[in-house]
């Protein structure tokens, strides 16, 4: 109640705003060392938030264009060299290493991790899959269904389905989410879990009947039916 009180002395009284204000000048005439401390602590703090953020845009910058030919070798299905380089150009691995902090090392672990995919190496391609983390519409739910491709080919169908079901979830769009709902279908089924497949497919023929998918989700559907 009391501090109720002062605050309204301060908003309503001109004379206690400015005896505080005296007070605080006071103060800074006698401890003028501790004040100017205060400032420069501030000061670099500050600095150091706006440096920090020039730096790592810079190094963001530098890691993009080293990158750009170790996208290509991935393009290319030249594996070795878009993973650690050609001598001239950085691969994905040591971008990790050396741009860790900025937005091209983190796309980097999602190459990483489709690279390794390709090469059938799956716990590598789960590890650097996993330390991808992004807003995108589209990158992020395909980072998960690479996940559970990975735990796919190993005969993990219970991870598997629950990265598939993630990628469905993540953001939902006609274009990708149903791919994702049909290999966790298929996902399990491997687990004789009929019921959350067929649901599964009735999302596909309910949310997204003017997809792709729509014909097989229906006629998986149906076959699932039929034999329950």
């Amino acid at each position: 109640m009391a501090k109720k009180e002062e605050n309204k002395d301060l908003l309503e009284n001109p004379e206690v705003i400015q005896e505080k204000l005296v007070s605080a000048e006071g103060w800074l005439e006698q401890n003028p060392k501790t004040a100017i401390g205060i400032v420069t602590i501030i000061l670099l703090v500050i600095g150091g938030y706006f440096g920090y953020r020039y730096y790592n845009g810079n190094q963001d910058t530098i890691a993009q264009k080293e990158m750009f030919q170790a996208i290509r070798y991935f393009e290319s299905d030249s594996l070795n060299l878009a993973l650690n380089g050609d001598g001239n150009i950085l691969g994905f691995l040591q971008i990790i290493e050396d741009y860790s902090s900025t937005d091209a090392g983190n796309l980097a672990n999602f190459y990483a991790g489709a690279t390794y995919l390709k090469q059938g190496k799956y716990p590598l391609a789960i590890f650097h899959l996993e330390d991808f983390k992004s807003n995108d519409l589209l990158v992020q739910a395909r980072a998960y269904s690479l996940i559970g491709d990975a735990y796919m080919e190993q005969n993990n169908f219970e991870d598997a389905a629950k990265y598939y079901t993630k990628a469905a979830g993540y953001k939902p769009n006609k274009e990708f989410t149903p791919s994702y709902l049909m290999k966790a279908a298929l996902a399990y089924e491997k687990l004789n879990q009929n019921q959350k497949a067929i649901d599964a497919y009735t999302t596909i023929i309910e949310k997204f009947w003017d997809s792709s998918e729509i014909q097989n989700a229906k006629k998986y559907k149906a076959r699932l039916e039929a034999n329950s």
